[in-house]
C-alpha cells in the first residue's frame, strides 16, 4: 500500500518539476528572442548590438541543450527507477562479486559509471559544438578525454574511501549511524577544501604568481585596507580550455589562495581586477563563505537523518521498483545511497529559488562592500566587460532568473553600483 503511494507521489512530482522546468525554460528562451534586436538602454552606450545578439543566441542555444539534457536525465532516472534499471544492475554486480562489501561498493562505483556514459555524449557536444560555435572552446579534444580520464582516477582514489567509510558505518554503527556519518562527511568536505589548492587544481591547470608587478601592488595594498592575508596570488591557465574569465578564492584558514584565470587578467584593466577581486574580498570578510559552508553541513545533517529512516522502509525501495532484499537479512545500503541522491533533487526543486535568493542577497552585499574599498565604476566596467566576453544576456527571464540565477540580474547589479556613485 505505501510502496504503490510513494510511487504515486514520486511520478507527480517527477511531472511537476518536469513541467515547471519547461514552462521556465520557454519563458526565458521567449523573453531573450523579444529583447535581441536592441540592447538596453543602461548598456546602449557599452555593449555594441552583435555582441548583445550573440549573449542571446548563446543564452537560447544553452537553455536548449538543457532541455534537451533535462529530458535525458528524466529517462535515466525513470530507467533507473521505475523500470527496473537498478534492480538489474544490482542483480549482475551481486552475481559478479557475490555480495559483501565489495558488492556494495561494485553497485556503487558501477552506477557512477553507467551515469557518466549517459551524460558524456551532451558533455561532449556542448563543449565541441555549442561552445565551439560561439567561440568559446579552446580545448583539444584528446585534453577532453584526458581531464575525464583524470576525473574518474581522482574521485576513485578520494571517493572510494569516503564511501567505503560511509557504508560501514551504515552497517555497524547503530541506528545514529546518519550522525556518524554526517561528522565524517564533514570532515572530508573541509580536508577537500584544504587539499584542493595545492593537489587536486595542479592536476588539471598550471597556475603561475602573478607577475605583473603594479597589479600586484594594488591588490596587495586592497588586502592589507581590508585585512585579508593570502597564501599567494597566481594566474591560471584557464585559457587552454576555455574563453570564459573569473577569478577566485581557494582553500582556507592559512592555505588561502587567490587565483585569476589568465583570460581575466588580459581583458581588464588594473583598477577593474582591484575592483571584482574587491567583491570577491566582500565575499570573505562578510563571512558568506562560512554562512554556506554552515547551511550546507546543517542541510546535509537533515538530508542524512532522512536517510535513516528511509533506508529501513521497505516501501522507499519498492515504490522506485526495486527490491532490496538479495541476501535474506542482510541490509542493501549501497542500493538505500543511490536512489536517495536519485530522487532527492525530484523532491526538492521547488525550494530553489529559496537558495537563489540568499546568494543574490550575498552577491549584493559583496559589490557594497567593493563600491566601499574601490571607485564603483570600475567594478560597473569590470562587470560590463565580463558579461561580454561571456556572451551573458542582458535580458533573462525574471522568474527563470529567480529559479537558477546565483547572482542578480545585470541591469539590477550594476543600477545598484551607480547609486553607490550618486553624490
Amino acid at each position: 500500500m505505501y510502496s504503490h503511494a510513494f510511487s504515486y507521489l514520486f511520478v507527480a512530482f517527477l511531472a511537476l518539476t518536469l513541467l515547471v522546468r519547461f514552462w521556465l525554460a520557454s519563458r526565458h528562451i521567449r523573453h531573450v528572442i523579444q529583447n535581441r534586436a536592441a540592447v538596453p538602454a543602461d548598456f546602449a552606450e557599452k555593449i555594441p548590438l552583435a555582441a548583445h545578439q550573440k549573449a542571446a543566441d548563446y543564452t537560447i542555444a544553452r537553455t536548449k541543450l538543457g532541455l534537451v539534457n533535462m529530458l535525458v536525465s528524466t529517462v535515466a532516472l525513470v530507467g533507473f527507477t521505475l523500470l527496473g534499471g537498478l534492480q538489474w544492475l544490482s542483480a549482475t554486480v551481486f552475481n559478479a562479486t557475490g555480495g559483501g562489501m565489495t558488492y556494495q561498493i561494485g553497485l556503487i562505483v558501477a552506477f557512477a559509471l553507467v551515469s557518466g556514459l549517459i551524460d558524456l555524449p551532451l558533455d561532449y557536444y556542448r563543449q565541441f559544438t555549442l561552445e565551439e560555435r560561439f567561440g568559446f572552446n579552446k580545448m583539444s579534444k584528446g585534453l577532453f578525454f584526458f581531464d575525464l580520464v583524470k576525473g574518474v582516477g581522482i574521485g576513485a582514489v578520494i571517493g572510494l574511501p569516503l564511501v567505503w567509510v560511509i557504508l560501514v558505518l551504515m552497517q555497524k554503527s547503530g541506528s545514529l549511524w546518519w550522525l556518524y556519518a554526517w561528522l565524517v562527511w564533514c570532515g572530508f568536505q573541509l580536508l577537500i577544501m584544504a587539499i584542493f589548492p595545492n593537489f587536486i587544481a595542479p592536476l588539471f591547470n598550471k597556475f603561475t604568481p602573478l607577475a605583473d608587478e603594479s597589479l600586484r601592488q594594488r591588490i596587495e595594498g586592497l588586502m592589507a585596507r581590508v585585512g585579508f592575508a593570502s597564501k599567494g596570488l597566481f594566474v591560471m591557465d584557464g585559457s587552454k580550455r576555455s574563453a570564459h574569465g573569473n577569478a577566485y578564492f581557494s582553500g582556507f584558514g592559512a592555505a588561502k589562495r587567490i587565483v585569476f584565470y589568465d583570460t581575466l587578467v588580459s581583458s581588464l584593466s588594473p583598477q577593474e581586477v582591484e575592483a571584482v577581486l574587491a567583491h570577491e574580498l566582500g565575499h570573505f570578510k562578510l563571512k558568506h563563505i562560512v554562512k554556506r559552508i554552515v547551511v550546507m553541513f546543517a542541510l546535509s545533517l537533515g538530508f542524512l537523518a532522512l536517510l535513516g529512516y528511509l533506508k529501513n522502509q521497505l516501501w522507499f525501495y519498492t515504490g522506485l521498483g526495486v527490491n532490496p532484499i538479495i541476501v535474506p537479512g542482510q541490509s542493501n545500503d549501497a542500493l538505500a545511497l543511490i536512489l536517495f541522491m536519485l530522487v532527492l533533487p525530484v523532491f526538492t526543486f521547488l525550494f530553489g529559488p529559496l537558495t537563489s535568493l540568499s546568494s543574490r542577497k550575498h552577491e549584493f552585499e559583496a559589490d557594497a562592500f567593493a563600491a566601499k574599498h574601490t571607485d564603483a565604476r570600475d567594478l560597473v566596467s569590470a562587470l560590463v566587460k565580463m558579461y561580454e566576453d561571456n556572451a551573458s544576456t542582458l535580458t533573462p527571464d525574471p522568474l527563470h532568473s529567480a529559479f537558477y540565477d546565483s547572482h542578480p540580474p545585470a541591469s539590477v547589479r550594476i543600477r545598484q553600483l551607480n547609486l553607490a556613485t550618486t553624490p
